[in-house]
């Protein structure tokens, strides 16, 4: 056979030689994959990284820890969740100076501290509060507020378990609590798209363009990534892979949350919704920024959950009764619970509203309507929907 049998595949030169080979199309695939998962990958169109939870060491998609990264790859690379537009579209120059000027009228404008460090951030799990978000005072609140009453809309009358009333809300574990958050913010982003499409937004590991002398950089905004959803259960399962992207210490979720909502409605909508091209949704106010358009409070909602301002605050008031603004009947003697977002608070206030008309409950309103005597207010808050009510706070201190 002399040479030309070394060539055949049977040979043992040959069969080396096709091993070593297979090692490094092995290894090439190998390290292909872990670039591509680290945002190495080259773009015919952009370098684009992988979406993340920002530079301040959040977790990834799987809840894995580890060293503060660009952004929150787990401990085993993997492919990154699947969604409709894989990459998403980078943040430009033009609509990231379309952001600022619907948020603050002004792009030079950023967020103040206490935006930039908020995030999603339940209580202790299997617990009284297990349901409820904290929310520090400030400009804030009224957003994570908001979002409380779809988490309680989800966790009381959309979600299958087999606890009733209040149990629903206390006996629920982390993964729950991601899952109700997903499904809560997922809910607004499908309602501000008018119930045909949502955006979530993201942050990358580099910044998508320049600033210019007009535009402030804040090395967040820059890096902002956007997916496009066009099914509800898609978008909300997307969050959910993502979900320590906006409830991660350091995540900046609420930021992520708010641009989210506003490329779900666009900024042309938001703009027409807030009445012309000179205004704006925040304000800035003794350092921080509060934010000025929470909507109308409907006093007859679908679902027995209200957004309240007593005395500036903003907190959540719900019924764990569906029916009760559907069935007259259940509007005699109903039990309300009450959560104001603050530490304090230990667990859910507990309140029974009796609408029943008696002297002694006449007499007890004229009397503490007089000078020197006035009600909480949030039981005064209770009465513009059912005037005359008589409250009763079991056991749990009013709160003035």
């Amino acid at each position: 056979m002399g040479e030309r049998g070394a060539g055949h595949p049977g040979h043992p030169g040959a069969q080396a030689a096709l091993d070593e080979i297979c090692n490094k199309i092995s290894d090439l695939n190998k390290w292909r994959e872990i670039f591509h998962f680290r945002g190495l990958e080259i773009s015919t169109t952009t370098h684009q990284g992988r979406p993340g939870c920002g530079t301040d060491g959040g977790h990834g998609p799987g809840g894995a820890g580890g060293t503060p990264q660009p952004r929150c790859p787990p401990a085993v690379p993997r492919p990154p969740p699947a969604s409709p537009r894989r990459g998403g579209q980078p943040l430009s120059l033009g609509m990231a100076t379309g952001l600022r000027k619907v948020l603050f009228g002004d792009a030079s404008r950023v967020f103040s501290r206490d935006w930039a460090q908020a995030h999603f951030r339940f209580r202790e799990p299997h617990s009284d509060l297990a349901y409820a978000l904290e929310a520090d005072k400030g400009g804030t609140r009224a957003i994570l507020m908001a979002v409380q009453g779809n988490i309680i809309k989800y966790l009381l009358f959309v979600r299958n378990t087999e606890y009733t009333h209040l149990e629903r809300l206390c006996k629920i574990s982390q993964k729950e609590q991601g899952e109700a958050l997903a499904a809560a913010l997922a809910d607004s982003l499908w309602a501000a798209g008018e119930g045909r499409e949502a955006t979530v937004c993201l942050i990358s590991a580099a910044s998508h363009f320049v600033p210019t002398a007009d535009y402030k950089a804040d090395n967040f905004t820059e890096r902002i990534q956007l997916f496009n959803f066009f099914e509800k259960a898609a978008a909300q399962k997307f969050i959910f892979d993502h979900i320590n992207c906006f409830k991660s210490e350091g995540s900046k979720g609420l930021i992520l949350f708010l641009y989210s909502l506003l490329f779900s409605r666009t900024l042309e909508r938001v703009q027409k919704d807030l009445g012309g091209t000179t205004a704006h949704l925040l304000e800035f106010s003794c350092g921080t920024v509060i934010c000025t358009q929470v909507g109308s409070v409907l006093k007859t909602p679908k679902f027995p959950i209200w957004l309240c301002s007593i005395n500036g605050m903003h907190s959540v008031l719900f019924s764990t009764n569906r029916l009760l603004l559907s069935d007259w009947k259940m509007e005699h003697v109903f039990h309300l619970y009450f959560y104001n977002g603050q530490r304090g608070q230990t667990r859910t206030a507990h309140l029974t509203v009796d609408t029943h008309s008696h002297h002694w409950e006449e007499g007890r309103c004229a009397d503490t309507s007089s000078p020197g005597k006035r009600s909480p207010s949030l039981e005064m808050a209770i009465r513009t929907r059912w005037p005359g009510a008589a409250v009763s706070w079991n056991g749990t201190d009013p709160f003035f």
